[in-house]
This record gives structure tokens, sequence and C-alpha cells, in this order.
């Protein structure tokens, strides 16, 4: 930014007091610069404000107006870095003068030290080497040096924030000179130094004072000030100066070993800094000398707190010099491996995991690739002497750090890759012995240093130390079979050889034993065969990706012998067809990198030119392997394709043109005559009743082979020839005519989003255009419902194909494309919207629309111009449908369209759209409102406020009518959207125009909120977890998504076909649980854990939050009596036999109701609900009750009126209450029992029941299932 538009900034009307004083002094100055007739030039105005200063701020009459005085050192800030650099140099001593009260008064306060410190900032930039020769003084460069260095270490956050920023950018300035390091470096590195010193010894001096106190000292203030003072120097131009590495060191890991961790990591930044700035070629040189000086600060070898920061700075540092020096930090690594690696001997665990760690790291960045390609004399001899170390590390002398060792040998092979055969030779016998060792507890991290191994080398180096000794096992060696999983997950780029003449073999003679067993049954050891057949064959993917050997090794047998196994070995099929693949992409992937460079250890040793022979090797095969593939693709059935469909589209990539032709026409012949055998097949059929197989037996059904065939035409698409397209496009030309067969039309529509995949494909789609839509319009009357997604994605692929000057595809396929988004299939749903979106873009784009073209238009229809506009009017046309489903669809439609382009619509369109709908929601039509109010909340979620609000007086009352209907969730979609417009307008809007008798809504919804408020502030308060719904908050990101895609509605029941994630473009969620995000409880008893392993587990478990029991008054907890429905049963008789007793698992003295059994406690619920003794319906609803006792066979049964029961129980209340409390003339007199007498049953009085009817029992049975096993007591 220029000063004159700073200044301008300024003098534009400032809001805060200090801009405008300082506006003030702008306007005066500027006054006295037109009255002396001078340029407002920058010398001008800081001439001006330096004459101002001295009036302002002096040695002797202090600051005399803070205002005045921080507006013109504000004004000198912004001036100064635009004087001429000679005025600022020679003027330094006067200049600095004037400046050295308003830093160095001790009232001076922070805004006034900032303006300050810019104001130095800008001189101490400007001065040359000889200005920074002169010695420290009051009006040096070197002096004022000093007044920032002590102003970064200022208590002021924002004083030493800005003080350390201006040191900073003074540092990154040296004057030119040959010198790497400004003039003031060792200057400021000196005193940095100092300073950081002095805080930690005043901090380790109150840690020793306050050592024996309960509260320790929290954080040291002084130290990270200096330590943030000491990474602004080391972090300038060229770093630390070199001089100063050694005491700097000394005090950094002092700092580091204290307990505070947040000094230990400030001062590994600072070393983190000091090695990036010497990572540069300018600046490498000090790289040894700190190197150095690290390692003669090495602390104690038992030091357990300074010992893992020393070796992590010293990693790093090496990390650094291998970026400068490659070769001469490489030649260096033996001496420093063994040094670390002995600290892997120490009794302490972090020691240990710190060494570990840093010899990974040595052996990641100090071995450069040179080495593994093209290896000197020296270099093996150096690698060498890093293999005997780590030889060496698996000696009982580091056994309790083998975990450790282990990690190391992991990143030693990854690293060494090849060369690691025959160097480390030795740890993978010394590792295959300790994991065949059933006593060794480290098999897991033995197993991952032998599949580094294994990567490494290779399986035949592998397989040579440690032999499987599956078929001719050796004497003394055990048997190693679990290699096999190991060589599985970890083979790659190896040579194919070893697997034709090592593993093949023992794949056959394992197969042969099993073939040897016949039909007999498999004994464990006929399994264990199996297994191994399985395991070796599944280690052949590995062998094929990247293969150094294929072309010697991937010959005209081995092919037979893969096609054979893929025919009559199916459980294989699966990693051939993998293994297959492999050898073609992993070569693929190689051949198609950029540059022109190989960098061959990435690439596993296989150049660009390799990779691309070998690919024309398999190109060879392709043919053939082809055949194959159909062959057994048409063999197997859908839901194991998967994988051989892979394969074939692997080969077809590298098939060449004429083969694929060929190829092509013949699976063309072929499904020509499938297609006619079909018909022939389906006239045959006429007449006769279709049999619906079983869902076992359609999964175990072979599909129609032209299903089959079409699948491969499909496949082959993307890969065809320009010239093949004819015949393509005819093909799916017939078969998308065909009604009868769905799914052969559904794969006919795939193959136009399948050709959109390829540039070719692209190409063809657009030079048939008019032919494609011409086919598409022809074949709306003939689509299927299965077809429909996939028609809707063919639709869209030809889209972005249409001439600008006729978009007349648009229109005729619009209401196809409508209707669709009532789909019941989701996904095809989602594709309409999809589709009616692009259109829409399309349209937006221009172009015009030839209306003529369109079905059902008059010939003399005229051409109108493409837009938004026309396309919303285009869509509006199907509000007036003859059907309710079509004004539905034409609504949602519009409603996903206003969401996408509401911010390019004129507002008027907006509007009318709105009124319209406001009509619709008087229509009687359940299925058109529930669009409509589909509509109308994406209105209140999107649209403006000041559009909304006059449309809110006719809204609310045609929507607030709707929320007296219960179905279809239409009360719960009313209350949302109300709550939507509240959260948006205000609740006093929508009350006031909410009719009075419909105002509780409202009300409901402010008590709802305020509820949830309150148990939210709870809650909080409480500390616990929030089960309202507002805790779901959490799926959205902002309180913007929320607003818009929050949703307090349930479940939208059978009727809501389609949701507002598909009508706003989102994706569906997946499943009602995922949308319900609905939680479980465990309700566990008192005494007792529940057991998740108990059959009865699932009965604990509760979709609501179970409540506490309350406690009584005494304190003890007690649970009522239930029968085996949960009832409460009530009785004051302990040898009452008829009330069951059951515990709480629902138990009756220890065993299930019934004979014991669960199955007996079933049965005799249901003899109790359906038995003789349950009360069941006779003529006109009558109630029967059968009086027989158990084994008796007369039929001695009573009928009783349900009205009659109900006239009795009303007289046996007397007009009493449930709580027995009188409220007519009759009141009832309670009687008492005396303690041990029986019941009295069958009262006179007012509440006497008359002769024939059983009084009926009011803490009893409700439906008949207490009929012989409890009775409940009358609460009198």
């Amino acid at each position: 930014m220029s000063l004159l538009e700073r200044l301008d900034k300024i003098r534009s009307s400032p809001k805060l007091q200090s801009a405008q004083q300082t506006s003030v002094v702008l306007s005066a100055i500027e006054d006295t610069l037109r009255t002396q007739k001078s340029e407002p030039t920058s010398t001008a105005y800081f001439a001006a404000l330096l004459s101002l200063l001295g009036q302002y701020i002096s040695t002797e009459k202090g600051i005399v107006n803070k205002e005045v005085a921080y507006a013109v050192v504000y004004l000198l800030d912004l001036v100064t870095s635009h004087v001429p650099t000679p005025l600022l140099r020679s003027k330094f001593p006067h200049i600095l003068a004037s400046l050295a009260p308003a830093l160095t008064h001790p009232d001076a306060e922070a805004p006034l030290l900032r303006a300050s410190v810019g104001c130095l900032e800008s001189l101490l930039v400007a001065q040359d080497g000889q200005a920074w020769g002169l010695p420290q003084s009051a009006s040096s460069p070197r002096g004022a040096v000093g007044g920032l260095l002590a102003l970064s270490v200022d208590h002021r956050p924002k004083v030493r924030k800005r003080a350390q920023e201006a040191l900073e950018t003074v540092l990154r300035h040296p004057p030119p000179s040959p010198s790497l390091d400004h003039p003031a470096a060792d200057m400021c590195a000196e005193s940095a130094l100092r300073s950081l010193q002095s805080a930690a010894e005043e901090s380790n001096s109150k840690k020793r004072k306050q050592k024996h106190k309960a509260e320790q000292h929290g954080h040291d203030p002084s130290v990270m000030h200096a330590l943030q003072l000491v990474k602004v120097i080391a972090s300038a131009a060229n770093g630390w100066p070199s001089k100063k590495i050694d005491a700097l060191c000394a005090v950094l890991l002092n700092i580091s070993r204290g307990s505070n961790e947040y000094l230990t990591m400030a001062a590994f930044e600072v070393f983190e800094i000091i090695f990036a700035g010497l990572a540069d070629q300018v600046s490498s040189a000090k790289l040894p000398r700190l190197l150095d000086a690290i390692k003669e600060l090495q602390p104690s070898q038992n030091d357990s707190q300074l010992l893992p920061p020393w070796i992590a700075v010293l990693s790093r540092g090496y990390d650094v010099s291998a970026q400068s020096e490659p070769q001469e930090t490489f030649e260096k690594l033996p001496d420093l491996f063994e040094m670390i690696a002995a600290f892997l001997a120490s009794s302490s665990h972090n020691i240990r995991v710190s060494a570990s760690e840093c010899l990974i790291s040595l052996l990641s960045t100090c071995i450069p690739s040179s080495v593994l390609l093209e290896p000197s004399i020296m270099d093996d001899k150096v690698l060498e002497s890093l293999a005997s170390t780590l030889r060496e590390l698996l000696s009982v002398k580091y056994q309790t750090a083998w975990m450790e060792v282990f990690n190391v040998m992991t990143a030693a092979f990854d690293v060494l890759r090849w060369s690691s055969y025959p160097l480390l030779k030795g740890v993978v016998q010394t590792v295959g012995d300790l994991r065949s060792n059933d006593s060794f507890a480290g098999k897991k991290e033995a197993g991952t240093v032998l599949s580094a191994a294994i990567r490494a080398m290779g399986p035949d180096k592998l397989l040579a130390v440690l032999p499987l000794n599956l078929t001719k096992p050796v004497a003394g060696q055990p048997g190693r079979a679990w290699l096999l999983p190991l060589m599985r997950d970890a083979v790659s780029n190896t040579r194919l050889a070893h697997f034709r003449s090592e593993m093949v073999p023992l794949s056959e003679t394992m197969f042969q034993r099993v073939l040897n067993n016949g039909d007999r049954e498999k004994t464990m050891d006929i399994k264990v065969f199996e297994t191994v057949v399985s395991q070796i064959w599944a280690c052949f993917p590995g062998y094929c990706e990247l293969p150094l050997d294929l072309a010697e090794s991937f010959d005209q047998d081995f092919a037979e012998m893969l096609s054979n196994l893929l025919y009559r070995q199916p459980q294989l099929r699966t990693d051939v067809c993998k293994a297959l693949q492999n050898l073609v992409d992993t070569n693929k992937a190689i051949a198609k990198l950029e540059g022109s460079e190989d960098d061959l250890v990435s690439q596993g040793r296989v150049t660009k030119q390799d990779a691309q022979r070998n690919i024309n090797h398999l190109a060879g095969f392709a043919g053939n392997v082809l055949a194959v593939l159909f062959n057994v693709y048409s063999q197997t059935l859908p839901h194991n394709r998967g994988n051989l469909l892979q394969c074939i589209n692997s080969y077809l990539s590298i098939t060449p043109e004429a083969e694929l032709t060929e190829t092509f026409q013949r699976v063309g012949t072929m499904l020509e005559s499938a297609l006619a055998e079909a018909a022939d097949v389906a006239v045959g059929a006429e007449g006769r009743k279709k049999q619906q197989p079983s869902s076992d037996e359609a999964k175990n059904k072979m599909p129609p082979v032209s299903h089959t065939l079409m699948d491969l035409v499909i496949t082959m698409s993307i890969y065809l020839p320009r010239e093949s397209f004819a015949g393509l496009f005819n093909m799916a030309n017939q078969i998308i005519q065909k009604q009868d067969d769905a799914q052969l039309q559904k794969k006919a529509y795939k193959l136009i989003p399948r050709l959109a995949e390829s540039d070719t494909g692209r190409q063809a789609l657009a030079e048939r255009s008019v032919e494609l839509q011409q086919l598409l319009m022809a074949a709306a009357g003939k689509v299927s419902a299965p077809a429909k997604r996939d028609r809707m994605a063919s639709l869209a692929q030809v889209i972005p194909f249409l001439p600008k000057n006729d978009l007349s595809f648009i229109p005729s396929v619009l209401p196809e494309v409508a209707i669709a988004v009532k789909e019941v299939n989701e996904k095809a749903r989602t594709a309409a919207f999809d589709l009616l979106v692009r259109m829409g873009h399309t349209m937006s784009e221009g172009g015009m629309v030839v209306n003529a073209k369109v079905p059902h238009m008059p010939p003399d229809a005229p051409t109108v111009t493409a837009g938004l506009e026309e396309y919303f009017l285009m869509v509006s046309a199907g509000l007036a449908g003859s059907t309710p489903h079509m004004v539905s669809a034409s609504i949602t439609a519009l409603t996903r369209l206003l969401y996408e382009f509401r911010s390019q619509l004129r507002q008027e369109t907006v509007v009318n759209m709105v009124q319209t709908m406001d009509e619709f929601l008087e229509n009687k039509n359940r299925e058109i409102v529930r669009s409509v109010l589909g509509f109308v909340k994406v209105c209140v979620i999107s649209l403006p406020t000041e559009l909304m609000l006059p449309r809110l007086q006719s809204l609310v009352p045609n929507l607030v009518v709707w929320s007296h209907e219960h179905k279809a969730q239409f009360k719960a979609k009313v209350k949302h959207i109300f709550e939507r417009m509240i959260r948006r307008f205000g609740v006093e809007i929508i009350e006031r125009h909410t009719p009075e008798a419909d105002r509780k809504l409202i009300a409901n919804i402010r008590k709802t909120r305020d509820r949830r408020k309150r148990k939210k502030d709870a809650a909080g308060a409480d500390g616990e977890e929030d089960d309202a719904p507002e805790s779901r908050k959490s799926r959205f990101e902002s309180e913007y998504d929320e607003a818009v895609y929050g949703s307090d509605e349930g479940d939208e029941g059978e009727e809501s076909d389609i949701s507002d994630d598909e009508v706003l473009g989102r994706a569906a969620e997946k499943g009602k649980r995922a949308k319900q995000g609905g939680r479980q409880y465990i309700v566990e008893d008192d005494e007792e854990p529940l057991d998740l392993l108990d059959r009865k587990a699932l009965a604990h478990v509760s979709s609501t939050k179970p409540a506490k029991n309350r406690a009584v008054a005494d304190g003890t907890k007690r649970k009522a009596n239930v029968d085996l429905d949960g009832k409460l049963v009530f009785n004051e008789n302990d040898d009452d036999h008829d009330v069951m007793d059951f515990d709480e698992a629902g138990m009756m003295g220890g065993q299930e109701p019934g004979d014991g059994t669960i199955e007996g406690g079933i049965n005799a619920y249901v003899a109790a609900l359906k038995g003789n003794d349950a009360p069941k319906r006779g003529e006109r609803g009558k109630l029967k009750f059968s009086n027989k006792r158990g084994g008796e066979e007369e039929d001695d049964d009573m009928e009783v009126d349900a009205r009659e029961v109900a006239s009795a129980m009303k007289q046996a209340r007397g007009g009493a209450s449930v709580r027995g409390r009188g409220r007519g003339g009759g009141k009832q007199v309670p009687v008492r029992r005396g303690l041990g007498m029986d019941k009295a049953r069958g009262q006179s009085g007012s509440g006497g029941v008359r002769p024939g009817v059983r009084k009926p029992q009011r803490g009893g049975s409700k439906h008949g299932v207490q009929g012989k096993r409890g009775r409940g007591m009358s609460r009198r």
C-alpha cells in the first residue's frame, strides 16, 4: 500500500477516538505544508512530524499529551518506511535522539511503544555496513538494537511481539558484506543467550525453594520470553551465529531436561529452527560445528530425562546434514549408529525407545539411493559395518530391548531393499529361529520383521535361509507353514520364476495328497493340505505385482496352466484373476509416470521402457486370456463375477485394436443369436403360467446368456475403436426397445454412461447426439421400472452435447424427468433430481429452444431463447396436470430447482411461484399438499427475509389448517415449518398472522423450546451429557447447516415418499437407523451386573432411559409384586397360592414358569390367553367365562354382556373416584377387614352386583390372564 493510500484511509471519517486525533494531526500538518507552499512528499511529512514529536515528547518535559503524542508517532511510523534511505542514514543520530524519549519513558503505553518500534525498524533497515561498524552507543545502530532487545522480553505481550518482529526484520536485511551473518547478529545472540541463562537460573532457584511446597511453580514467563527471543534470532536469514552455538546447545539441553513440557517443546523448536536455517547450501558450513558441539554435550548413559531429548536433537541434526552433504554423512553413519545403538542396553524404557527411533531415522535419511543402485567398494564396507551392528543387536546383551530392536530391523529391511541380501542374512536366520520357538512371546513383532525381509530381499532369498520344510522336511528343522500368510501379505516386485519353480510344484504335491484321500471323510491332515494349497495361491497376486522377469517367466505354458486352473478350480479364481490383473495394472502405472528421469528405487528397478515392453508382451496373450475369461465369466454366478470383470477390464485396455474388433463382432453375433433364442422361448412359453423361483433358487440360478453377453459388451465399449460404434449403437437401439426383458433393457441403458467415461466415447456421443436424442425419445414409452434410474443417467449424458441452437430435447424429456422425481426407487429419484439441475444449468447458459420439434407442440410453435425463466416456465406447466400425481411431481421438481437457482432468478418469478404454492395449500388433495409443504420449507429456509415477510399474512393461515391433519405426518411437518419460521422471522410476527384458535401451536413450540433450553442448561451445569434432541447438533458443522438441514420430525412414515435430503440435493441417509440416531440402554440389576452372554440379556436392553428406583421413607428399596404379564398384584394373604410369585428375572422358585423351561413358560402364557380358562367372546360380543377346573370335561360356561360388566363396575364404585372419595349422594362407607380374615366377596349394597354377574376385580386381570394365578385386591 502506498503512502497516499494510507493517508487517505486516515482522512476518511474515522470512528475511533484515537483515529480522530490522528486525522486532526494529519490535517494540521497538511495545512502547514500548504501555508509554506511545500510539496506533500514523504520527506516533508517526515520533517514536520519530527518537529512535532519534539514538542510533545522530550526528556525534560516527558509526554505532554498522550493522545497527540501517539498520533504523531503513529504517523511517523507510516511515513518512515517511505522516506529516502540516504536521509535516514545521514540523520540517524538526530532521528534516534527524537525517538529515544518515546521508547524509554516510563509512562509510555503499549500503543505508543509499538508505533515507536515501527519507526525504529524502518530506520535500522536503512543503515549500511559503515553505520553498523560503529561501536555500541546511545546514538549508534547497535545501541538502538539494544533497546529492541530490551523490549523483546517486555512483560506486555503486544509490545514484546512487535519488538521481536522488528528485530527479525532487521536481521533478515543485512547490509551488503561478505559475511553470512548480520553485523548485529552476534550482539543479539549474546544478549538473548544471556537473558535465557539468567532466566533459567532464576527459574531453577525458584523451583529449589518451592520444592517442598504443595503448589509447584506452574510456568516460567521469563524463560518462555527468552526462548521466544532466541527463536526469533535463530530464524533470521542465516541462523544462529556459529560462534555462539556451543553455549546455546548447552542451555537448551539443560532446559529440555526439566519437567515443564512447554519449555521442553520450545527448546526443541529452537533446535528445529536452527537446523532448518542450516539446510541450505549457504549456511550448511555451520552444520558440522553444530553437530560436534551437540555430540560433545552427551549426557550420562542412564540420564532418562536429558538423554532422550539429546538423542532426538542429534537425529534431527543428521537428517539436515544428509540433505546438504549426503555422501559425507553416510560415511559417518557406522560410528554414529554404533554410538546410538549402545543406548539400547539401557534399563530405562524411554531411553531405549528414543534410541530405536533415532536409529530408524538415521537409516531412513542417511542412506542415499545411489548406494543401493550403484554401490562403490567404500559403500559396501559402510553397509557391512552397519549390518554387523544390526546383527549384534540380536545378542543377549540387548534382550530387554528386542521389541525396539525388531522395529529397527524392519526399518533396515525397508531401507536397504534388495541390498539386504546377503548383508542381513544372519538377522533373518536369527529372527526366524525365534519365531519358530513356541515359547517366544514376540511372534507378532518377529513376523513383522520377516514380512519386511520378504518385501526387501524377495521370497526366494528368504526361503533359501528359512525353507518351508513341507514336502521333504529336513531332520532337526521345523516346518514353517506359518511363512505362507506372511508371504501373502508381503510379496511384491520379485521374480515370477520362483513361483513357477518352487511354489507351483509344492501346490501340486499338496493337492495330490488331497486327491489321494478320495471320497473318504476329510481328516485334519487333509484339511491342512487344502489350506496350504489356498495359501500358496494367495501369494500369487503378490508375485505378479511388478515382477522383475515377466517377459521370461510368463510364457505359453504358464498361461495354459492358469487357464486350466480358472476352468477347474473355482475356489482359486479370485487369486488367479487378481494376479493376472496385477500384471497389467502395475506395469501400466509405471509406464504412465510423468517425467523423463526414472526413480529406480521407488519403481522397483523397473524402468518405463521395461514396463512398456512388459505390457507389449502381455498384449500378445490378451486375446487368448480374454477368451478364457469370457468363458469362465459365463459359467460363474453373478455374485462371484466381480474379480473376473475387473480382470477382463484390465486386459481389454491392452488388447490390440484388431483383436478387440474381432472379439466384439464375435460377442455381438452371439448376442443376436441369444436374443433370437430368448424370443423363441418366450413365444413358446405364452399361455403357460410362469412359476416364480424361490429366493435360493434365484440366487443360484445362472442368468440368461444374453445378460452375460451384454455385460461383456458394456465392459468392452470404452476400448472399442471408432469404427465399431455404429454396430454398438444399433445393438443398444434394438435392446432398448425390448419390453419383455427389463434387466436386459436396464443393461442397455448403462451403455451410454459407460461410453462417457472415455475420450473416444465422448466424441462418439457428441457426433451421434441427434441420433441418441431420437433413440431415447422413441423409447420413452417402453421403459421398464428397473431401467428408470439408468435411463435418467443416459439422458444426463446427452445433455452436455446438445447444440446451443437447438435445445428442444430438454422440453421433450422434461415431463418424464419431472414424473421420475416421484419414483418408488430412491436411486431413480436422485438421478431425476440431478438431471433436473443439470438441464437447468444448460438452459441458464443460453441458446435457442425450437418448440416446433417438441412432441405434442404445434408445427408453428415459436422458437424461444433459453434461460432460467423459460426453464421454470416449462416445469410450471406441469402444475396444470390432469392428475394429482403429475401436479405433485411438478411441485417437487420446482422445489429442487428453486433451492438450486434461487440466487439467479428474478424476484418477480420467485414471488409468483410462492403465491401460486400458497394457493395450492388450499387444495384438498393430500399428495399435492405434501409436496407444497416441502416447497414452503425450502422458501422459509432459503429465500430472503424481505421477500417472505409480505407472504406470511396468507401463508401462515393456509399452513396452519394442515396442522390438524394427522395422516402422513402432516402435523409434524407443519409444526417443523412453524419452528423454522419462528427461528427466522421471530415469534411475534408468526403469532400475529396465526388465527386465534390455532395460537396454541405457537405456545406449544415456545414451551418446547424453553423446556429444551432449561434441560440443556441443567445438563451443562451438572456436567452431564444432554439426552435431549439438541445433542444431535454434532451431526452438523455449523449453525447454518443445522438451520437448513436439521429437522425435529420423526420418521416420515410410509406415505412420505421423498425426503428433504433428496429435494435439497443431498445424499439420502441409508436406512432408518442412521436417520433416527436412536439410543439403547442396558438395564442392570442393583446387586448383579448384566451377563451379556445370557440368553435373556436382550430383555435388559431398552430404547428408553431407565429410571432410578425411588427410595422409600426408611431408606430401603422395595419392588412391587408382579405377575407373568408384568401387572401389579396386590395381595394381603401370604398363603394365597393363586398369585404367582415371580422374581426380578421373571422366574418362579428359581426356574421358568410352567415346567421349568423357557418353552414351558411360553406355553403357560399362551394357555392363559387362549386356554379353556380364558374369557372368550360369544354371540353379540358377550364375554364367556369358563367355570371348569383342571380335568373337568363338562362345559359349564357363563355368558356375560360387556355392557353389563361396565354397568356393574360403575355400580360397584357407587360413583366413587379411584381414590375412594365419594362424589355423589350415595357415599359408600369403607369396611375394614380384620387381620387374618378372609376377603368379603359379593357384598351387597350400593356397590352390589346382581346375580349372574361376577364382580370385576379392580386390581386384577384386564384380559383374563389372571384367571387362576392371581386375584387383585379392591382398593377401599
